[in-house]
């Protein structure tokens, strides 16, 4: 997301619960890594890795986005919360993060998987950049299986967010992958021991440790 009515659409979105709920997740599979170096993989406006950062103090976060734009909205969070020691930001590609090898105790993304063209690439990233025992938790959409249960699930959970952000809800409804397109990715990245799980009625959690 790279244009400025996206970038700000994105910004302005209500998306608090859902990022609460992917955080609460994501403390609740890393209980006992209190300190830990993780990376956040398309962070966006940089929300979740504030969340994490309250929540976990002592985490030192990489926070990667392809999009200097949306960097620029999370940079200005950032600061403003106070947690710019905590979190770096990374203008990067996911799937090619240049982020050193073996580094990462904990890697995350929330609602990236569908925006990659090519996941094979970003599955070996996340397995490059990860240590050894690192703990996995990427979190999807999951495509539906009609178009008009894509636009059911536009309207009952983005009805009203604007215009932009609905079309662009249900553009990604469409490009997400299915559970099983995903383990086969998995199986394919050398990645065989990850998880996916359908956790509601739109979202899919891959996760396990490395």
């Amino acid at each position: 997301m790279d244009l400025p009515d996206e970038v700000d659409a994105y910004a302005r979105a209500d998306f608090a619960a859902v990022n609460q709920r992917f955080v609460d997740r994501l403390i609740e599979l890393t209980a006992g890594r209190d300190t830990a170096r993780a990376a956040d993989l398309g962070t966006g406006p940089g929300d979740i890795p504030i969340r994490a950062a309250k929540a976990r103090p002592d985490w030192i976060i990489s926070a990667v986005d392809a999009s200097a734009p949306m960097l620029n909205v999370a940079r200005a969070a950032i600061a403003a919360a106070g947690l710019a020691k905590n979190i770096t930001l990374v203008l990067a590609d996911a799937k090619e993060t240049n982020l050193p090898k073996a580094n990462f105790d904990i890697v995350f993304s929330n609602s990236i998987l569908h925006h990659v063209a090519d996941p094979i690439s970003f599955w070996r990233e996340v397995k490059r950049i990860a240590k050894p025992g690192a703990l996995i938790l990427i979190r999807d959409l999951f495509r539906p299986e009609s178009d008009s249960l894509a636009k059911k699930l536009v309207a009952e959970n983005a009805g009203g967010e604007s215009l932009l952000l609905q079309e662009e809800f249900y553009r990604s409804l469409l490009a997400a992958y299915t559970p099983a397109e995903v383990r086969e990715q998995l199986l394919q990245a050398g990645l065989p021991g990850l998880v996916v799980e359908t956790v509601s009625d739109r979202h899919m959690d891959i996760h396990g440790v490395l």
